[in-house]
């Protein structure tokens, strides 16, 4: 199609740089990743992964630009596996064919951790928060517009006595120093700088209050419950324990994270020295996010400090869905076996969503490894498949990631965070 009958963003054709479109151009995307590999290749050849060659790396170095015969290799192949990075995966085996196998080797998708999340979650909006709190400075005597004209008046123009007077009153009020510039009032862009720390502090109230009621609705966790808590949620059924808590975290949390759109438009449209349009949503909104933060602060102390687990619902879920967690594993023992990456993904894949097929259309078990054993392509690693699906396996350093970060030694324990928080978190298990 002629590049004239297909739309182009305005934004893009009339009125950003030339450089700014390269970087977030698809070739410059495509080779980014193309990258990524050589930089995750080396590293682990570096550190004793024999089946990366000298020859591998040099395959790849010399193929890190994507060219056009290349993004038509992804598209055609996109088009089949409606995955971009698999795809972008084929196009550059195709390109640097002694790299093939070893590209995106161990570089899966993995969860856990996940209240460790929460908490360096919280740490960056604690960062984020005493970065603003640190940076406010006092108005001070600065006279009807910010001149300090009416001071000098008072004064008879000696500045060393307004300086010292506004030394003196930021020492009363507790202030460092006050702003080099003021205008009618200070910039109401203090408030939006306060305000984004804030927000983003209820974006993280909802991400950690959505994980809980995700796992509760697994039924792997739940959130505290009253022995005679008759609420439960969206109705008072006997047998529901919705996680009313969280459900509230979210609530609250949706008004905060979108409340900084207010001051970002009660700064923006400041008429010169003030106009009163930023009167009456201010007298609202300053008291109203910080009634918001605190509420969340307390919603979220009594939700993780009574969380509890259920480990044999867990060692259900993880037996029922064992088959599909190994699979990169599986794919990375036939890799070690010499098998291609890309080969071993795609007969994974089949297999894998014929058992999901089963599963949904026909209620049957997870039976992904008895197909695999039945598959001539898996002969290589047959011996070694049972093992592949120890639970053990897929929790990778995640014990250890937890420790470094939370223990006694981390981060958390030397931020602000950890000395609020006077009494210990525990989970019940």
């Amino acid at each position: 199609m002629p590049k004239y009958d297909e739309y182009e963003s305005p934004l893009a054709h009339r009125y950003a740089s030339n450089e700014v479109k390269k970087i977030f151009s698809p070739r410059e995307r495509a080779s980014t990743w193309r990258k990524l590999w050589l930089w995750l290749a080396e590293a682990e050849k570096e550190v004793g992964l024999t089946q990366i060659t000298d020859k591998a790396i040099g395959a790849l170095r010399s193929n890190l630009i994507v060219s056009d015969e290349a993004f038509q290799v992804i598209a055609a192949e996109e088009r089949i596996r409606r995955h971009d990075v698999m795809s972008a995966i084929f196009a550059l085996e195709k390109d640097a064919p002694d790299a093939a196998g070893i590209i995106h080797i161990g570089a899966t998708s993995c969860y856990g951790r996940r209240s460790a999340q929460w908490a360096q979650d919280l740490v960056m909006d604690l960062d984020d928060i005493e970065y603003a709190r640190t940076g406010l400075r006092f108005r001070g005597a600065q006279g009807t517009t910010g001149t300090q004209a009416s001071f000098m008046e008072i004064f008879q123009g000696d500045t060393s006595k307004i300086d010292r007077l506004n030394e003196i009153l930021c020492e009363k009020a507790g202030f460092e120093a006050c702003y080099d510039i003021s205008t009618q009032t200070y910039s109401r862009k203090v408030d939006l700088r306060i305000a984004n720390a804030l927000s983003a502090f209820g974006a993280t109230a909802i991400r950690i209050a959505t994980d809980i009621r995700h796992l509760a609705h697994d039924k792997v966790l739940d959130e505290p419950h009253e022995a005679t808590q008759v609420g439960t949620g969206s109705s008072a059924m006997a047998f529901k324990m919705n996680p009313m808590r969280s459900e509230r975290i979210c609530s609250l949390g949706r008004k905060l994270s979108n409340i900084s759109t207010n001051f970002s438009d009660t700064f923006s449209s400041q008429w010169l020295e003030r106009t009163l349009d930023d009167s009456a949503i201010r007298r609202i909104d300053i008291p109203e996010i910080f009634l918001l933060t605190d509420a969340l602060l307390i919603l979220l102390d009594d939700v993780t400090n009574g969380l509890v687990v259920f480990p044999a619902m867990i060692r259900s879920q993880i037996e029922q869905e064992i088959p599909f967690i190994a699979t990169e594993n599986i794919i990375v023992k036939l890799v070690h076996k010499g098998v291609s990456r890309q080969e071993a993904h795609e007969r994974v894949r089949v297999l894998s969503l014929e058992t999901v097929h089963a599963m949904k259309m026909e209620g049957s078990k997870n039976n992904l490894i008895e197909r695999i054993k039945k598959d001539e392509f898996f002969e290589p690693i047959l011996d070694d498949l049972d093992a592949l699906l120890d639970p053990k396996l897929f929790i990778g350093r995640s014990a250890e990631i937890v420790e470094r970060y939370l223990g006694a030694d981390g981060p958390v324990t030397n931020t602000t965070l950890w000395a609020i928080s006077a009494r210990p978190v525990t989970v019940e298990l």
